[in-house]
């Protein structure tokens, strides 16, 4: 699909809220155009990212939600710590938690890089960690981030693609 045709399907759907997911969104030519154009024509637009990709090209307008991957994901060096100097105050850094280690890890984060600042999400890894022990977790220790869990993976198969 090209730019032209994306956006004419969004304009079809009736809707105010982009959000550019799915694999990663920043790896694909024309993402950063995509959503400067879909601002100029006044939708929100939100972008989830792992994190790995250069964000500081995408228009002021982009509504951020970048991954820090913790070290059970075994990609957490693919993170590029560049772009938090990038993120706006109101954007969201999300981290995906396998086990007690990626969450003692992401504490230690959020203090060392003073990620106090942003909006914090918190995601069990699905099949991994379970929410409930997340939960316990974070009320114990009075963690300032919201619980996310990734709500396609319970309600269609964990590897659905097109969702």
């Amino acid at each position: 699909m090209t730019v032209e045709d994306i956006l004419a399907a969004v304009r079809g759907y009736g809707v105010t809220l982009v959000e550019l997911t799915g694999g990663e969104p920043l790896a694909q030519k024309d993402t950063v155009k995509l959503a400067k154009l879909l601002g100029d024509e006044g939708y929100k637009v939100l972008i989830e990212t792992g994190g790995s990709e250069d964000i500081s090209e995408l228009d002021e307008r982009v509504h951020i939600i970048m991954d820090i991957k913790c070290p059970g994901s075994q990609m957490h060096d693919r993170n590029l710590w560049s772009n938090i100097d990038v993120l706006k105050p109101t954007d969201e850094i999300k981290f995906v938690l396998a086990h007690r280690e990626d969450y003692d890890w992401a504490k230690s984060m959020i203090k060392d890089k003073h990620l106090e600042r942003f909006h914090l999400l918190f995601s069990p890894a699905f099949g991994l960690l379970q929410p409930k022990q997340l939960a316990e977790w974070m009320v114990a220790d009075k963690i300032k981030a919201r619980l996310n869990l990734q709500q396609h993976k319970y309600i269609w198969h964990p590897r659905a693609k097109g969702v």
